[in-house]
């Protein structure tokens, strides 16, 4: 593929032009690079895992409405490399779906033939702020989102007619409007209208069904993560009938799979919404062995009474705080399955479980997001004799 046109401009990735060998090089060498500063004892440094596609693999964007100099024509799309301004239009992305080029170059027409203006960060007025458009790889469903404030104009049921105009190769299976008036660049939801639909998206992974909701998180690239998750959870040795936590669980994709299996799992995770997700995801798949709580790890664990057998952390990109770390190593579980998607905490975190008793046994870098400097990891720790 043709190296992309706004290669020079677009904030979006670093790897372009760059062969897809020395950028497994270069990520397989930070992890590397990490382990050897933190002087981390690792059994062993697998090769990193290529992912399954390098294009198209993105399942979820959010473009922001601005312009490319002040006053300009307005644009939609991402921002321009070390401008926070600027933003450029990218209807050629290589890392989405062409239906995500399609939505984008129609939404902007859309809003250029009606006159819409674009909301200004420094005196907060104007009308259209983000798009977001989501894809269920495996269900072939669409879910469009406009993120407008609060201002008079905006002709909803001309948007409606609009997208449903779009010559697309996947279903459109609901249309969105979000009303945003928070003074932040970043999307807020004041008000949630479903123009058209329904407001989430079904997807497939693992063998299981997930209803994604408009706002709710899930992974990026659905198939590397597939890949990812299916040798994290190979790496435990015996988990039949057992007690297993998986904490900062998200919409309890891993929770699910270990359901099947293990006698109870226990899915600890912060934001409240994704833990509603997670318990109508598990009613979805029949599963009634899996409990979903709400709330800080720390202070969720402080009052757990079932003792797990085994262990899987996937945190966030600060990873594991030192009161939950604390915690995790005190149950003196015999493994623990540490998914990372920054090599970076992730080093910090090992070091200091090295050093409570925990050996680690490997660590297997993932490429899950071709093109950019983002690099996941998975680490496997033995509880030391």
């Amino acid at each position: 593929m043709e190296i992309c046109r706004d290669s020079n401009v677009c904030g979006g990735c670093v790897y372009q032009g760059v062969s897809y060998e020395e950028q497994l090089k270069n990520k397989a060498g930070e992890v590397r690079g990490l382990l050897d500063k933190k002087d981390i004892d690792y059994g062993q440094l697998l090769d990193i895992e290529p992912a399954p596609d390098r294009y198209h693999y993105r399942n979820k964007m959010e473009y922001t409405f601005g312009d490319m100099e002040k006053n300009g024509p307005t644009t939609l799309g991402m921002h321009k490399k070390k401008h926070f301004m600027s933003i450029i239009t990218v209807d050629q992305c290589q890392l989405v779906h062409d239906d995500f080029n399609t939505v984008l170059r129609g939404v902007l027409d859309f809003v250029i033939e009606k006159g819409y203006s674009h909301y200004h960060k420094k005196n907060h007025r104007g009308l259209m702020r983000h798009l977001i458009v989501r894809r269920g790889v495996r269900t072939g469903e669409l879910l469009v989102n406009v993120v407008t404030s609060s201002e008079e104009g905006f002709d909803e049921d001309a948007f409606v007619e609009m997208i449903k105009s779009l010559p697309l190769k996947n279903n459109v299976v609901g249309i969105l409007r979000t009303i945003n008036d928070r003074l932040a660049d970043a999307v807020y939801c004041d008000e949630l209208r479903i123009l058209d639909g329904r407001d989430y998206y079904m997807e497939e992974i693992m063998g299981l069904k997930f209803k994604v909701s408009a706002f709710s998180f899930f992974q990026t690239n659905v198939v590397a993560v597939e890949n990812l998750y299916s040798y994290a959870i190979d790496l435990i040795d015996d988990f039949s009938n057992k007690t297993a936590f998986d904490l900062y669980c998200g919409t309890g994709t891993i929770t699910q799979t270990l359901a099947k299996k293990a006698g109870k799992v226990i899915g600890i995770e912060l934001v409240e919404e994704a833990v509603e997700a997670a318990k109508a995801n598990a009613a979805l798949n029949g599963l009634d062995n899996c409990e979903f709580i709400a709330g800080d790890v720390f202070e969720v664990l402080k009052n757990v009474e079932e003792k797990p057998d085994v262990i899987v952390v996937d945190p966030p990109r600060v990873g594991i705080k030192p009161d939950a770390l604390d915690k995790i190593i005190g149950y003196g579980v015999d493994q623990i399955v540490y998914i990372s998607c920054n090599p970076k905490t992730l080093t910090e975190n090992l070091y200091y479980m090295q050093y409570y008793g925990y050996d680690v046994v490997s660590v297997k870098p993932f490429d899950n997001f071709p093109g950019t400097k983002h690099t996941e990891a998975v680490a496997l720790l033995q509880k030391r004799k």
